[in-house]
């Protein structure tokens, strides 16, 4: 009834028509993706997987570009993501920025980032609330693995 995977999929599917620029292929993810919600506050799903990455595993994002979504700011932020296990993948955030933070995105730039391991739906968030030495080691780590 409320919420069947009839009505999600069809609800994505509308997103991307109204919105192609956040179709699944236009941020560089697969059909695993299930999408960028509408309304993320009236979203049930959206609301719960926010929750899980505040305490996701910590990974490194390198921007690759971003979409405003309204004028907020909401932005959907496209990373690639490589993770303290050595798995790489496209990363998206979902998150409301501040105009300042907006004005200092920059393609290419490094941030830490959470995801869910146990998931792997290629949702990250950004990890504003990250150890600085913690973010170094994982940085130092990745870097010592791609060395070698």
């Amino acid at each position: 009834m409320f919420g069947s995977k009839k009505k999600k999929a069809k609800l994505n599917d509308l997103m991307a028509q109204l919105r192609p620029d956040l179709s699944r292929e236009s941020l560089g993810v697969g059909p695993d993706f299930p999408g960028v919600a509408p309304n993320p506050l009236l979203s049930g799903d959206a609301r719960k997987r926010n929750a899980e990455l505040r305490t996701g595993a910590l990974a490194l994002g390198v921007l690759v570009d971003w979409r405003e979504v309204n004028s907020n700011p909401r932005v959907v932020l496209m990373f690639d993501v490589e993770t303290a296990d050595g798995i790489s993948f496209r990363g998206v955030a979902d998150e409301d920025l501040t105009i300042t933070e907006l004005t200092r995105l920059a393609p290419g730039q490094t941030l830490p980032v959470r995801y869910r391991p146990a998931v792997m739906d290629h949702y990250v968030s950004l990890a504003r609330d990250a150890d600085p030495a913690h973010v170094q080691q994982l940085s130092d780590e990745i870097a010592s693995r791609k060395r070698t």
